[in-house]
């Protein structure tokens, strides 16, 4: 091909724009944070390929591969490349480096770019996610904000980006706000992997002589599990404690969950996975308050009853410091308290 186009993922930040030339769901499943999807064979087309090699022959199979690939590939530099300039240098990656990068990246390097691929292609990206996952999280001063439900860390983690410092957010890459009634609405959480591909490249973009801020958080969000290493960090951090009194919780937590104020059945359903630990009278009293509006005292009894002792008990058993950690106390509910509780935290 001209030179040695092969790289690692070491060499990621050298290309001007990462191309995923696999199948649009085997993209969805998890890609390079940043990469673009263009196939050089979609689902159906893999499967036609596939079924001809198998039922067929592999000489068949190749034939017909091989025209959908070039009638895909001109498709793609007609509609996603053809502004490109001279100078633009493209990495291509598959599933394995193998002959659908390689189709792509011949035809792009004969134009004259000077396109790479990735050696091992994504099997060799998602190892190297999983290794960097095990060790990326030592490098760096965490700095855990702890506080009851509804106390605002997801808020204080927000004031703290915007006034430039280094923030995970975990609940906002896994989709959930991390407890049972943490589904966010409309919103699916991502595959395990795709979660995890986050994590690394916000973790790789870290500066290691700056602290970093992360909301207190068990080893799952919903249904994702947090990389051990990770949660392992965060156990032995420094923390920060959110104080706020009950009243100002629950009014933050109706603002953060109007949707089931607007949809009380939803609420409902999410309130049964909680039978097996206070009984269906008790739950069903629960949805009677949601159903006559009553989000007040309804917000509160979940607070006190659930939430609380919960919480606390996950707090002393993995952040036992964070009794002695310094507190950060919220007066009201509005952007600027949190604004300043930020740079409190920061001074």
């Amino acid at each position: 091909m001209g030179y040695n186009d092969l790289v690692t993922v070491a060499q990621l930040a050298e290309f001007d724009e990462v191309i995923d030339v696999r199948s649009e769901s085997e993209y969805a499943a998890d890609h390079i944070p940043g990469a673009i999807n263009c196939p050089v064979l979609n689902d159906e087309e893999r499967a036609r390929v596939g079924t001809l090699y198998v039922q067929v022959s592999a000489f068949d199979a190749k034939k017909v591969g091989a025209a959908l690939v070039s009638r895909n590939i001109a498709h793609h530099i007609e509609t996603n490349f053809m502004q490109r300039a001279r100078g633009w240098r493209p990495l291509v990656y598959c599933w394995r480096g193998g002959s659908r990068s390689g189709a792509l990246a011949h035809v792009l390097q004969q134009i004259g770019w000077r396109a790479g691929r990735l050696d091992g292609g994504y099997k060799a990206y998602r190892r190297s996610v999983r290794e960097d996952l095990t060790t990326l999280p030592e490098r760096y001063r965490w700095h855990v904000v702890c506080g009851l439900t509804g106390s605002g860390k997801s808020r204080l983690l927000h004031a703290l980006s915007q006034q430039g410092a280094q923030v995970l957010d975990l609940e906002g890459l896994a989709a959930h706000r991390g407890s049972v009634l943490g589904d966010l609405p409309g919103a699916a959480q991502p595959p395990q992997k795709w979660f995890e591909s986050l994590l690394w490249s916000q973790l790789r973009a870290f500066d290691a002589a700056r602290p970093v801020y992360v909301e207190a958080e068990s080893k799952k969000v919903g249904d994702l599990h947090v990389p051990a290493a990770l949660i392992a960090a965060m156990w032995k951090s420094e923390c920060l404690r959110l104080q706020a009194d009950i009243a100002l919780r629950v009014a933050l937590l109706k603002d953060e969950y109007q949707h089931f104020m607007a949809q009380p059945a939803l609420l409902g359903t999410q309130l049964d996975c909680l039978t097996a630990l206070y009984g269906k009278e008790r739950i069903e009293a629960w949805k009677a308050l949601a159903a006559a509006g009553a989000w007040d005292p309804l917000v509160r009894e979940l607070l006190e009853t659930h939430y609380d002792p919960a919480y606390t008990r996950s707090t002393l058993q993995h952040y036992p410091q964070a009794a002695d950690s310094p507190q950060i106390t919220i007066s009201a509910p509005d952007a600027a308290e949190f604004e300043r509780a930020a740079r409190s935290c920061l001074e």
